[in-house]
């Protein structure tokens, strides 16, 4: 919203007007266009305008005001932004000057899907704009009047309507001094703050002992934001990477090198140690204040989220109430998390999730889920949208997720079936509707006649003609039947046809075009970006630096091609500060996971694996493998050998379920960190399990799942992992065509397509094992796959050091190694 400079605050007129000005409800009832369209609406409808007004009409004019501020400490604030017109014959004096020599008209123009006949007057927000536009020009060229004029124009009929008022420059300075008088409480907030949190940065120390290679890694990651660049850390875990890139990254902004950092993960137990590292540091006297955003659904106080006036007290006003709210929150909490948020929410009656977005203008930290910088859909508009560019670091946790959470983001998907299925929900209601929606079946009839298994297609832009008409006859039947018995299915329908439009706008060589049927029969139609590096590059391309962190980047190359696309970025990878004599690596020589071996003999073998490892140590183990087919399988074969009867209680086996909540994966890991398992701790929930006495756990887990990585069990919690397979992505049509995409663009498509995705995964389910200095434990690779050079060549350092071993071998060489210990 603004950007602050030494004594300076630079802020738009328009995000002026909008925080100081806006009042009224949250309303979800109505839909406006996809951001593209709108975008491309709005300005082919100002520039027309402008074109019809005629020889005194000067277009885009830009204006700036500087206002001193003399309070406890002189500052400037500095207005500035384009008005879409001014009225004016104008003449030169004699130093070149532009004067004025006619009434002056400043007009605002706003598009709109309303109906223009029934507006009344100018929204409030809209005549603010024109109004500070207005005393801007009226104070440089001392003008005693002017007029001030908002136009509203209907994008689908073009109609106008115009609302015109004489203001004398008395009037119009008494209102732009109220106006800058409410703002001044925040602009003396943020001066103050940033005072206070300046020396406290100065001042602040790191606040452990350095571990090996730590300080490096920290000057490294404050050298790429002081120069502007990007980096890619690959450090393996207890590196103490979130410290380490946090630090350095407050002190850039103690700096004056960056005002802002956005710490960005992909998953919310992440989310909880970010929050811990700043609280650490404010122990240490650190003044800087951070926000955590959470989801909508998951904040929100209501049973089932309704966010309009009738349904929700909270959104009924919230606009009137919303700055009282962050003022209060702001000026009271440094570390504002969802419980903070939800306290003053409550306090003040407002909407928490919009509130929590509103907060994050005044903090100096935001902590929040890649979605808000990525996503298209649910990016933070207030700080990304059309190319905003600001002082922001942004620290990408986790970031080998990031590849297919962006691939996802920017793709699309619609089904013909539910063209049909929407239809029936608005027959008879909307004649045009239904017959835009026919139109569009038809064309994926054609396609899906044309299709056996997929097929790509070259181009789609038929069909995009009629899913347009779709799409505004949709926005239309939305306004016009807000109480449609089925207006959720509806729009849900409508969120994907927005999407796709979208998408389709920023579509190129990057992206794949195809269709498919799905595995019940349904038909589909794709934009599938198979290379996401150039919508992340625009992303990040927003803040000054961006630093790329992972236990497991590797290769490389791979992760600087996907996600920004610069071979030239900086990229570093941190030693591992744990004893290697502490972790022990065994690679199966005569077990694999390949589907021409998955039979009775390969499981059996497996249950070998797994029960001499706990016979040669008892200890907590998590097994992770390729499905949930593929455990069953095993577990079954355990039972049928007879490794599950427990007459020696030696020990007890649980497995992950597919439809798991939050407690149930906390009671799940609960089993790992208890020192007794009793039948009374270890009562029945949504996972299977049996409840007798047991001296180990053995957790059987999905690899890639929720607990292959953001799990942290210390000490002797968790002793091994145990991984079955390679890890690789199920064979399908969106990886044959990720595979046919590299192998065309001269890359190995099979690596890209899934030894890398799937190398990942086992590196992030093997790094559960060793977590701090004083863990211990064994690796264990359940597939002689590992052992080709392809795969021993995209092992992390730390691994260089293996023992090849066969079922006759295992228990000797896991021995061996508890005994060293």
């Amino acid at each position: 919203m603004y950007l602050i400079k030494n004594n300076n605050i630079r802020i738009s007129v328009r995000n002026l007007v909008e925080f100081i000005c806006c009042g009224g409800d949250i309303d979800n009832r109505t839909s406006g266009m996809s951001d593209m369209k709108a975008m491309q609406e709005g300005t082919r409808i100002h520039k027309k305008i402008q074109k019809s007004m005629g020889p005194s009409y000067k277009a885009e004019v830009p204006l700036k005001l500087d206002v001193l501020v003399e309070h406890k400490e002189a500052y400037v604030i500095t207005l500035e932004g384009r008005a879409d017109g001014i009225i004016c014959d104008f003449e030169e004096d004699e130093e070149g000057n532009k004067i004025p020599i006619t009434d002056v008209t400043i007009d605002e123009i706003k598009s709109t899907q309303a109906d223009i006949s029934k507006i009344s007057e100018p929204i409030y927000v809209h005549k603010a704009q024109a109004l500070c536009y207005a005393y801007i020009f009226a104070v440089t060229h001392e003008l005693e009047s002017i007029n001030v004029q908002v136009t509203y124009c209907n994008v689908e009929n073009e109609l106008t309507k115009i609302f015109n008022e004489q203001y004398s420059f008395d009037m119009l300075s008494k209102w732009f001094e109220d106006l800058l008088e409410q703002f001044e409480k925040w602009t003396d907030f943020l001066f103050e703050t940033k005072k206070i949190r300046q020396q406290s940065i100065k001042e602040l120390e790191f606040p452990f002992e350095y571990r090996k290679g730590q300080k490096e890694l920290a000057a490294d990651v404050y050298r790429t934001i002081a120069r502007n660049k990007n980096l890619f850390i690959q450090a393996p875990t207890g590196v103490g990477k979130t410290i380490s890139t946090v630090y350095p990254a407050v002190k850039a902004v103690g700096e004056e090198l960056a005002d802002k950092i956005f710490y960005l993960t992909a998953k919310t137990i992440t989310r909880t140690v970010v929050e811990d590292t700043f609280n650490l540091l404010r122990k240490n006297n650190l003044m800087f204040r951070t926000v955590t955003l959470t989801a909508k659904d998951k904040i929100c106080i209501l049973e089932e989220r309704e966010c309009n006036p009738v349904a929700c007290s909270c959104a009924n006003g919230h606009f009137n109430r919303v700055n009282d709210a962050v003022f209060d929150i702001v000026s009271h909490e440094y570390s504002i998390d969802r419980d903070k948020i939800v306290e003053y929410a409550v306090k003040h009656n407002v909407c928490p999730f919009e509130m929590s977005l509103d907060v994050t203008y005044w903090c100096d930290g935001i902590i929040c889920d890649y979605n808000y910088l990525f996503d298209p859909n649910v990016h933070l508009k207030r700080y990304f949208f059309d190319g905003n560019k600001g002082e922001f670091i942004f620290l990408v946790d986790e970031a080998h997720n990031l590849v297919e959470r962006a691939r996802s983001m920017y793709s699309a998907q619609l089904c013909k079936e539910e063209f049909l299925e929407v239809k029936k929900l608005v027959k008879g209601i909307d004649k045009r509707l239904e017959s835009a929606l026919e139109m569009s079946n038809k064309a994926l009839l054609e396609l899906k006649r044309e299709c056996e298994n997929y097929q790509i297609l070259d181009s789609t832009s038929h069909f995009i003609m009629g899913l347009e008409r779709v799409f505004f006859q949709m926005q239309k039947f939305n306004e016009e039947h807000r109480k449609f018995e089925h207006k959720d299915k509806l729009s849900e329908f409508y969120l994907k046809v927005r999407h796709f439009l979208n998408m389709y706008e920023i579509l190129d060589d990057k992206y794949i075009i195809y269709t498919e049927y799905s595995e019940d029969g349904r038909f589909l139609l794709h934009l599938f970006c198979v290379d996401p590096s150039t919508n992340i590059s625009s992303c990040i391309q927003q803040g000054i630096s961006t630093i790329f962190f992972s236990a497991t980047l590797l290769p490389i190359q791979y992760f600087k091609e996907m996600l920004t696309g610069n071979l030239e970025d900086y990229a570093i990878y941190a030693e591992s500060p744990f004893d290697v004599n502490k972790r022990r690596l065994m690679i199966a020589n005569d077990v694999s996971s390949k589907y021409t071996r998955r039979n009775i003999s390969e499981y059996q073998k497996i249950c070998e694996y797994i029960k001499q490892i706990i016979d040669a140590h008892q200890g907590n183990y998590m097994v992770f493998f390729p499905s949930y087919s593929f455990m069953e399988a095993v577990y079954n074969e355990m039972i049928s050998l007879g490794y599950t009867e427990y007459d020696k209680g030696d020990f007890k086996i649980i497995k992950q379920n597919s439809s798991m909540n939050e407690k149930d994966r906390e009671e799940f890991l609960l089993n790992f960190t208890e020192t007794n398992f009793t039948q009374t701790n270890l009562t029945q929930t949504n996972f299977t399990q049996t409840s007798v006495i047991a001296k180990s756990i053995i957790g059987f887990c999905v690899i890639g799942g929720i607990f292959s990585e953001g799990i942290d069990l210390k000490n002797d919690c968790l002793v091994g992992s145990i991984i079955v397979g390679t890890g690789l992505p199920m064979i399908c049509n969106e990886r044959q065509i990720l595979r046919k995409y590299f192998d065309e663009n001269e890359k190995n498509g099979y690596d890209y397509a899934y030894v890398y995705p799937g190398m990942n995964k086992v590196l992030q389910a093997a790094g559960r094992v060793i977590r701090t200095d004083d863990d211990k434990g064994i690796i264990m690779l359940l597939d002689e796959r590992f052992l080709n050079r392809d795969y021993l060549k995209i092992f992390p350092r730390e691994w260089d050091s293996f023992f090849s071993v066969n079922k006759n071998t295992i228990t000797e060489v896991s021995k061996e190694f508890w005994n060293l210990i």
